[in-house]
Parts: C-alpha cells; sequence; structure tokens
C-alpha cells in the first residue's frame, strides 16, 4: 500500500497516533459493551486498550465503570485511583470512587471522595446529593439535609434529592417540611414520592 502524497510532503500514521486510534477503538468497543450491559465483555476491551494507553486516565476510569456495575468494588476503586493519578482534577473519578467505597462500607472514605469532587467542581449537583446520603446514613441528619439542599440549588428538578431530603426531614421530626419535599419530588415524577405523599401526608 502506497502512502498518501501531498504535494512533496509524504503522509503517514505515527505510531503514537496508530495506538491512540487503535486503544480509542477499543473504548469504544468497551462503552457500547457496558451499555448492553456485558460488562466483562466491556473490561476485556478497555484491558487491550490500556495496554496500548498505559497512561490515560480515562480508560481506567471507564473500566472501573464496568468492574463497579460487575459487582467488583475493589478492583473499581484501584481503576478510579488510577484514574486520578493521571489526571488529578477528574471530580468524577473522585465521586465514583466514593461511591464504591460506601458499597464497601467505608462511609468516612466515601465523604472524603464525594467532598474532593466537590471542591473541584462545587456545581456537582451528584455529588453533593451522594455525600447527603451517606450522612443520612450516619443519622447525620441536618448534614445530609444540608447537602441534598445544594443539590437542589444547583439543579432544581433534581427529583431523587428532593424525596432524600423528605426522609432527612421526617427523621428530624419536621413533618410538614417533609410532606413538601415528597409533594415536589412527586411533580417532578417520581412514582415513589407519589406513594408516599398519599401515605403519609393526607
Amino acid at each position: 500500500m502506497q502512502p498518501l502524497i501531498l504535494g512533496s510532503a509524504v503522509v503517514v500514521l505515527s505510531t503514537q497516533a496508530a495506538h491512540a486510534q487503535n486503544s480509542s477503538t477499543y473504548l469504544d468497543q468497551g462503552i457500547q459493551k457496558s451499555k448492553r450491559g456485558d460488562y466483562q465483555g466491556a473490561i476485556a476491551d478497555f484491558n487491550k486498550a490500556i495496554q496500548i494507553d498505559q497512561i490515560n486516565g480515562n480508560l481506567y476510569y471507564n473500566r472501573g465503570l464496568a468492574k463497579s456495575d460487575s459487582g467488583d468494588s475493589q478492583g473499581a476503586i484501584a481503576d478510579y485511583s488510577m484514574a486520578i493519578k493521571f489526571f488529578p482534577i477528574d471530580f468524577q473519578a473522585y465521586s465514583s470512587r466514593g461511591g464504591a467505597k460506601r458499597k464497601l462500607g467505608d462511609n468516612q472514605g466515601a465523604i472524603a471522595d464525594y467532598s474532593k469532587a466537590i471542591e473541584i467542581n462545587p456545581q456537582f449537583a451528584f455529588a453533593y446529593n451522594n455525600r447527603g446520603y451517606v450522612k443520612y446514613n450516619l443519622k447525620d441528619y441536618q448534614g445530609a439535609i444540608a447537602d441534598y439542599s445544594k443539590a437542589i440549588e444547583i439543579d432544581p428538578k433534581f427529583s431523587s434529592a428532593y424525596l432524600s431530603r423528605a426522609f432527612a426531614k421526617g427523621e428530624s421530626g419536621d413533618y410538614q417540611a417533609a410532606c413538601l419535599d415528597f409533594k415536589k419530588a412527586s411533580s417532578l415524577g417520581s412514582k415513589n414520592a407519589k406513594e408516599l405523599l398519599n401515605q403519609f401526608c393526607q
């Protein structure tokens, strides 16, 4: 096969560019397999991509997501940590690592990672919501309410944050405010909130 000749220049793919192209192909294949629920197939593709490009944090992050979805929280944490190593301001990786730590019962580690994600991106409503969830499980209801409220401030249509805040307010004894949050979550399409509204807020 002859190289493409433009004027007097000869254009060929460099080894680095070819590797990037190949790793990108495996990355795309892995993402598609993850979407179909084929997590082991996705992990195999991400492994191949990482063999080609070992310093690409995005590859580790996506493999971490697949490992998390397959139930391998420890493996996911290791991959999210690698993603952070190569891209220290990856707030998504911190947040996802926090979720994996929460699944393993490391509540303080989860809070630390969610807090770091928020430090990097103060408008990351998802991290506030999930940090609130951990605080709720630790019975820090006021702390949970503050986090849910911040998530709602950032995203006023965050129905699950309203629903979770309703539970925290209920545990705090503020039943009227809890019902208002159930009502708001229901109006945003939460079926669970609608059922709870009908059950507890007549």
